[in-house]
């Protein structure tokens, strides 16, 4: 296992199930109150703990449309309450993310809340995504966590990332993308698919495992067939849609799926 990972998670190839929390005050979508978004966020964060996952990620997905880096107080508020009813649920790693790329705004939620890490967008590179143009945050993100003493909150980050154009770095390769991550700190790498559900490419995987020896993260579309070609590169899983029922990141956690996800982790696992 990797050492960075193996401080935190202390597993062979730990296991991500996300909580795409309901859609926060002021946002388009919301339809509940923050009491009912809190309940139905623990529930979730359970029901995925009960059935095996070694860790949890809350995300605000349900956020639609986002807003580019700087999201509102009652969006960090809301977070904040979430993972710290979670938190005092469950004692094993935890993690999150406040779309869109409001990485700043994800480290001071998840110190509040005694979170473990987080996930960054934008980190190195910029690029277009359906928010719109990104610049890299690594400088500003790192000096924020050193400001705040936040050192023991692990930023994982993601890397040519899902929902984007990286047509302005086209020159720049993946593996270099993941050399200029590392040169800048961080403490794990992210690898997506094209879309939220989407696979990654086994070969972006191998062509990062090669050239960088940060920790990988797969960061959508697993499933439990596609589990041995992953992990043969990556470190550990993100998953989140295929772990809800009909496999769609909007329903609710399935925990029959949840268990089968896990057992093909078992079965590679053990046979390595």
């Amino acid at each position: 296992m990797n050492p960075r990972l193996q401080a935190l998670f202390n597993q062979g190839k730990p296991v991500i199930g996300m909580v795409h929390v309901q859609a926060l005050p002021g946002t388009p979508g919301n339809i509940y109150s923050v009491s009912e978004i809190v309940k139905m966020a623990v529930q979730e964060s359970k029901d995925l703990a009960s059935n095996g996952v070694d860790s949890v990620m809350l995300e605000n997905m349900h956020d639609i449309p986002y807003l580019k880096r700087h999201v509102g107080p009652e969006i960090v508020a809301s977070m904040t309450r979430v993972a710290t009813e979670v938190r005092q649920q469950l004692d094993i790693p935890l993690g999150l993310q406040i779309l869109a790329g409001a990485n700043q705004s994800a480290l001071a939620v998840a110190q509040s809340a005694e979170f473990d890490f987080i996930r960054a967008e934008g980190f190195v590179f910029g690029h277009l995504a359906d928010e719109g143009l990104f610049e890299s945050d690594a400088g500003t993100l790192l000096r924020y966590r050193k400001q705040i003493g936040a050192d023991d909150i692990a930023i994982f980050t993601d890397i040519k990332k899902k929902h984007s154009s990286h047509a302005i770095s086209a020159d720049v390769s993946l593996a270099d993308t993941a050399e200029a991550a590392h040169f800048f700190k961080s403490d794990g790498l992210i690898i997506t698919g094209t879309a939220t559900g989407k696979p990654v490419d086994v070969n972006d995987l191998k062509a990062v495992k090669m050239n960088s020896t940060l920790p990988i993260l797969v960061g959508s579309g697993a499933t439990p067939d596609s589990i041995a070609d992953l992990l043969e590169f990556a470190d550990s899983i993100i998953v989140g849609s295929w772990l809800k029922k009909k496999g769609l990141w909007t329903e609710a956690v399935d925990g029959e799926r949840v268990r089968t996800f896990m057992q093909a982790i078992k079965a590679f696992t053990q046979g390595h």
